[in-house]
């Protein structure tokens, strides 16, 4: 199967794994942005988190968006899923190159900096509902753990992981939840606790050719796990120039007649997709007429 999140049960329902493999999307991804390898991993396990809360969510209408702002050399990043796991997202400065870290790793913290992790859920209400947090570590699985700690009260564990080849394309990327029920005893959480310190970096496990099945028997193997379904994962950007179009009518024909009389035409851009929409006089002249 290609991309996908494995969700299972352990423990009698005392912990809810959530196991990715998103090799494609993180892959689309580098092609619309044309990413740095630092800024593929972000914004790859960014997708990668953002599609995994996109499967936790309830209705089809809704929608969470994570956004950080941080103060490295990347500024910042925006993903957004769907409760179907479409995700897209982009990057504030793709190009953004730094040396690695003293063991190889690509520096994903520098990049990122210091700042603010957001979660937007838009869950059909009056108001989304809003969760931010300081970057504690700019890791991104570090202070996706923490935002469910603190703004969640779930106690949960986050690995994310984007492995990028030498031509810069992505050969895996994918992550895990695990998230511990309040009625989980303390032998199964220290249970987790004693895999988390011995399990190897996600990527690694994907690369040896394991699946989100054998990703998850190494998790909770020995807790009975039952596979409650898998969920597709794809970058899906539904923009178009209708979207766009009512975008335009939205800032009113006062701003339309100033551009007409300005520039003749207009040009639009997508930032998850990176496509541009133009409009020539003409058409932003009917836009008037409306």
């Amino acid at each position: 199967m290609s991309d996908h999140i494995l969700r299972a049960t352990a423990g009698d329902g005392a912990a809810r794994l959530f196991i990715a493999d998103t090799r494609e999307t993180a892959e689309q991804a580098y092609e619309y942005h044309n990413t740095s390898p630092v800024m593929s991993a972000a914004l790859g396990r960014s997708l990668t988190i953002a599609a995994i809360m996109g499967s936790m969510l309830k209705s089809d209408k809704d929608v969470v968006t994570i956004q950080i702002k941080g103060d490295g050399p990347g500024g910042g990043l925006t993903v957004t899923s769907n409760s179907r796991s479409e995700v897209k997202g982009y990057v504030n400065y793709p190009n953004v190159d730094i040396p690695l870290k003293p063991n190889g790793k690509l520096d994903v913290q520098t990049a990122l900096g210091y700042g603010t992790l957001t979660v937007i859920k838009d869950l059909g209400m009056k108001e989304p509902y809003v969760g931010k947090i300081p970057l504690v570590s700019g890791e991104i699985a570090e202070d996706m753990t923490y935002y469910f700690a603190k703004s969640e009260q779930t106690p949960s564990a986050v690995a994310l992981g984007v492995l990028v080849d030498r031509d810069y394309s992505i050969k895996q990327a994918g992550g895990f939840v695990i998230q511990v029920m309040p009625e989980a005893d303390e032998e199964i959480i220290s249970g987790f606790e004693e895999k988390l310190k011995n399990i190897m970096p996600v990527t690694t496990m994907l690369e040896k050719g394991m699946t989100t099945e054998d990703i998850l028997n190494e998790l909770a193997g020995d807790l009975c796990p039952k596979i409650l379904d898998k969920v597709p994962v794809n970058y899906v950007c539904n923009c178009s120039k209708a979207k766009v179009e009512k975008a335009l009518i939205a800032v009113g024909k006062k701003e339309i007649a100033k551009i007409i009389e300005e520039d003749g035409k207009a040009t639009l851009h997508c930032h998850f997709c990176n496509k541009d929409y133009d409009f020539s006089k003409e058409e932003l002249e009917k836009l008037l007429m409306l």
